[in-house]
């Protein structure tokens, strides 16, 4: 959950009202939506995991039910897309007590949530690239009626039979759920895998109870509340601007060759090609994890540096080669000391938040902090590391890998930028902004990033043949 601001964060904390992160250590079923119904699927039976072919069997018997969803159940999932206070109190006035009660909770109670996707999402059609666009932007928020934001992850399975995460971001960074998903590509792609008639291995118990159904009595007083957080989730979903982009000119790979740390690479690309598309530079978040430490999350690297910005200004002032190859190393080196020192336990913004906090505690007023917390995310920046490349063929069987994922824009004139090293030939990008925002463009910031990638390489290693440019034919794997 993202606030405009500090201030914003320390009300609700000041009066009790925040969410909290609850901990199920038995759960032995998941919760699943189909066409506006929820039911609770058991994953065990007399104390075994069920086979894949069970679990199939029992997700086609979802599939096949005929009955409606209770009048208000189709929608009730807009209640944790909406804000969070009315959902809140919609909680405590509705689903408190009874029917209610008892079926929020075995939502809530659940290993994870899935969703049975109508949709048909995936590279396809006469044009792949944009359907990868739409691809990524149903996973992040679909109808925001058809997940349940406050799991900890949704499974979203397509009508066509292509899978994605949508992952709530409290409980975990990036990489472990990515940590996750790579498991589960390998093992049903390697391990597991399907029969020549393309069902899941192994055998069906016919005893086997049925999925149960979930029940709901929902007044029309809650119903118009649904309808109220569904209008402020579907206006902020309707705003996201979404572009997904494989690179495969080159990879680290080759950017090792030149002597550079890949991701300094990356994070200098993206902040020339901000300056060339907005004509300024910009304050920059990247994500450091801080797991160095017990308990440790993240800390921020603040990628735009005196540094980069005088690479920057001398490669677009016309500078001699030389002059800018010599910054541009300059720059590399000092977002690597920037990167182990947030790695470390070094770096500013949690320590700025703790003061912050306490500050508030104490009634303090700090017009620093006030000053230095203000500034908006522009650009906020975040590598999904591949951490189990031994699972995977990239070379033979690069259709197996997951293209990474993505998250919404921070600020309201800004981007939000995710990217996964794949291999030592591909990138992967995930680009956002809003469409309200008349200065942004994900698609053309995209294209900005690709020129400034390539310039770069031509910068640092000219000998180097022109780039095929081989990114604008996408490669077909799922997210």
């Amino acid at each position: 959950m993202y606030f405009k601001d500090f201030n914003s964060w320390w009300e609700l904390f000041a009066t009790g009202r925040f969410d909290t992160v609850q901990h199920w250590q038995d759960s032995d079923y998941v919760a699943v939506y189909h066409r506006g119904r929820y039911f609770r699927l058991r994953m065990y039976s007399s104390s075994r995991p069920l086979s894949p072919r069970e679990i199939e069997s029992q997700l086609q018997r979802i599939l096949d039910d005929p009955s409606p969803p209770s009048p208000g159940e189709e929608k009730l999932g807009a209640l944790t897309a909406g804000d969070r206070i009315p959902w809140a109190k919609a909680r405590k006035e509705y689903f408190s007590l009874g029917v209610n009660k008892r079926s929020l909770d075995c939502i809530e109670k659940a290993a994870f949530f899935v969703t049975l996707d109508d949709d048909e999402q995936g590279m396809m059609g006469e044009d792949p690239a944009a359907s990868l666009d739409r691809y990524a932007k149903s996973l992040l928020h679909g109808k925001c009626y058809d997940r349940w934001f406050d799991k900890s992850f949704s499974v979203v399975i397509y009508k066509n039979g292509k899978i994605g995460l949508n992952a709530e971001h409290s409980w975990a960074d990036a990489p472990v759920v990515a940590h996750l998903w790579e498991y589960v590509l390998a093992t049903d792609s390697f391990q597991l895998g399907y029969n020549e008639e393309g069902h899941c291995k192994g055998e069906v118990d016919a005893s086997l109870p049925r999925p149960q159904r979930l029940s709901w009595d929902i007044t029309p007083e809650c119903q118009e509340q649904i309808s109220q957080s569904l209008a402020v989730a579907q206006a902020l979903a309707d705003d996201v601007d979404f572009h997904v982009f494989s690179f495969r000119d080159f990879g680290k790979g080759m950017i090792k060759k030149c002597r550079i740390s890949p991701d300094a690479y990356i994070q200098l690309a993206l902040q020339l090609a901000y300056y060339r598309d907005r004509g300024m530079f910009c304050l920059t978040y990247e994500a450091s994890m801080t797991r160095l430490f017990r308990e440790g999350r993240t800390e921020t690297v603040r990628s735009c540096s005196n540094e980069s910005c005088a690479f920057i200004k001398a490669l677009e002032g016309g500078e001699g080669v030389e002059v800018c190859r010599r910054l541009l190393r300059q720059a590399s080196e000092k977002h690597q000391n920037l990167y182990k020192h947030a790695m470390t336990g070094a770096g500013i913004d949690r320590h700025l938040f703790c003061l912050y906090v306490v500050s508030k505690y104490l009634g303090v007023d700090s017009p620093f902090l006030k000053e230095v917390l203000s500034e908006p995310w522009h650009l906020s920046t975040s590598q999904t590391p591949v951490q189990q490349v031994e699972l995977f063929d990239m070379v033979n069987h690069p259709e197996y890998v997951s293209c990474g994922g993505g998250f919404g824009p921070v600020a309201d004139d800004g981007y939000g930028v995710s990217y996964t090293i794949m291999g030592e030939n591909m990138m992967n990008f995930h680009i956002s902004c809003k469409h309200s925002c008349s200065q942004t463009s994900s698609h053309k910031y995209g294209g900005q990033i690709r020129q400034a990638l390539r310039d770069m390489l031509q910068l640092l290693c000219p000998d180097q043949r022109e780039p095929s440019r081989t990114d604008q034919s996408q490669t077909k794997k799922d997210l």
